[in-house]
């Protein structure tokens, strides 16, 4: 009503703003913000699809599905532990078969023969040209028009169409690389579909590559760490009180909607929109974090060591550990830029490999106008950390650096950090929400707010920054500490 949309106030803060019906944009705030708690009178943001769908839509579809693959396996690792990979890939293979229809299997299974039979050859590069092309035909036109081929009266299964294509292919790559790399004979076809129909993974991942995998699933020596089911459990826990924490926020606080108007966020100020910006990253990790924690939790259950979620956007002041994804991350370090880049320290090949690897997460992404923007500013930003490592490690910076003290050189390079902070937020939120939003969150940050709102709002991050450095500073030396100098060699050098 109007009433309603008289004012949102963002957060328990100093800086809310009152927001009056004519500076909304009623049609994007219909079209996101949808009737929930009733008994509060809070109208819910359902701007975010992927999480409805997981959350609200498919929630008992997943609980359904996973509590029978949990039960099962239990029951067939007690009973044949040397078989419970044989059990996961028929229970997953089943699963996929009832919800989706033999079209959607055959399609798959179509994907796993035909790289099957090209890692037979044991090139890698003809691996990776069929597998890119095999993903080309799901993402790009005409191609992607298959979709049609496997919907029906289920409402989510051109979603589930293109996570469970394009996660199986990419599985079915890294299948493809490792038998690339074994010496004595080939995996079998059945290892490859006891890998891809493992149901926790199949349809929204995380990836993990093949070789870790087999030797996980194969692994018949079932040990449980001390407190490792405690652990488990405290981590489903905290999974639920997330969802729960964040089910309020789409209450109260419309964080994902506003941005879309941008006759709104235009009245905000320079400190609200940097936070609107922040929230937004902020919130995207956290979607990250409890999707892949729910499906790590099961992994977990059945003795394996899945990718982790991945690190906190606000730990991060580095391009290179920019990722939502570690699955995806971790393939294609492995089959791309550790492959390409080396040690990544030479400005060329550092060029090749970044620009390889987000060739082909642009085509995982789906190619569009704001995926190009996207791959290039993350591409140039992972290039720029290290042209500008190379500058400064020339003469007479070096010296300069050798000479001041290690806090000092922390504190300088801290500033660095904290606009490269803003950069990585910049380029990410403009995948989260428009190119319209990111771009005025950069005039306002970097032109019409300075020199007080940009200063500002690079010195509270520099704090921040610091903060994180000097804890990754106390883990590395609890992780490696530096070896304690004996009383007698100390007397020895002295005299």
């Amino acid at each position: 009503s109007d009433k309603e949309l008289q004012y949102y106030v963002l957060g328990e803060h100093p800086v809310c703003f009152l927001l009056h019906s004519e500076n909304v944009n009623r049609k994007a705030f219909k079209e996101s913000v949808k009737p929930g708690w009733h008994y509060f009178g809070r109208k819910m943001d359902v701007a975010d699809f992927e999480w409805m769908m997981w959350f609200s839509t498919f929630r008992n579809h997943i609980l359904f599905a996973l509590a029978g693959h949990v039960i099962f396996a239990k029951i067939f690792t007690l009973l044949a532990p040397k078989h419970r990979s044989l059990i996961f890939g028929i229970y997953g293979g089943l699963a996929v078969l009832v919800t989706m229809g033999w079209t959607f299997v055959t399609l798959v299974l179509s994907h796993c023969i035909i790289l099957y039979s090209i890692a037979m050859v044991k090139s890698k590069w003809m691996c990776f040209a069929a597998g890119l092309a095999t993903l080309a035909s799901i993402k790009l036109e005409p191609y992607n028009s298959w979709q049609s081929l496997v919907t029906g009266s289920f409402d989510l299964q051109d979603i589930l169409f293109y996570g469970g294509c394009g996660f199986s292919i990419m599985r079915c790559m890294s299948f493809a690389l490792e038998n690339c790399e074994k010496k004595d004979g080939n995996f079998t076809f059945s290892d490859l579909l006891k890998y891809n129909f493992y149901l926790p993974f199949f349809f929204f991942g995380p990836i993990m590559t093949f070789d870790r995998f087999h030797a996980q699933v194969n692994n018949t020596q079932l040990i449980r760490k001390d407190k490792e089911l405690w652990n488990i459990t405290t981590k489903a826990l905290l999974h639920l009180g997330v969802i729960l924490v964040v089910d309020v926020f789409f209450h109260y606080l419309y964080i994902l909607t506003i941005p879309s108007d941008v006759k709104l966020v235009t009245k905000l100020s320079d400190w609200c929109l940097a936070g609107l910006a922040y929230s937004n990253l902020v919130y995207d990790w956290v979607k990250a974090a409890v999707m892949f924690g729910v499906i790590n939790t099961v992994s977990t259950l059945d003795h394996l060591d899945p990718p982790q979620p991945p690190k906190c956007i606000t730990m991060l002041y580095v391009f290179a550990e920019t990722h939502f994804d570690r699955g995806i991350n971790d393939w294609l370090c492995k089959y791309v830029y550790d492959y390409i880049g080396g040690d990544h320290d030479k400005i060329f090949k550092e060029l090749l490999a970044t620009f390889c690897t987000f060739a082909i997460t642009t085509l995982w992404l789906g190619p569009c106008e704001l995926v190009y923007i996207w791959s290039f500013f993350n591409c140039f930003g992972l290039n720029f950390e290290l042209w500008v490592a190379k500058f400064f490690s020339l003469p007479p910076f070096s010296i300069i650096e050798g000479a001041m003290g290690e806090a000092m050189s922390r504190r300088i390079r801290g500033v660095f950090n904290a606009a490269n902070f803003w950069t990585i937020v910049l380029y990410n939120v403009l995948s989260l929400n428009s190119l319209e939003f990111a771009k005025l969150v950069g005039r306002r940050l970097i032109f019409k707010g300075f020199p007080l709102s940009s200063l500002s709002v690079l010195l509270v991050t520099y704090c921040g920054v610091q903060l994180v450095k000097e804890r990754e500073r106390h883990q590395a030396l609890l992780d490696d500490p530096e070896p304690v100098k004996p009383v007698d060699a100390g007397k020895e050098k002295a005299e």
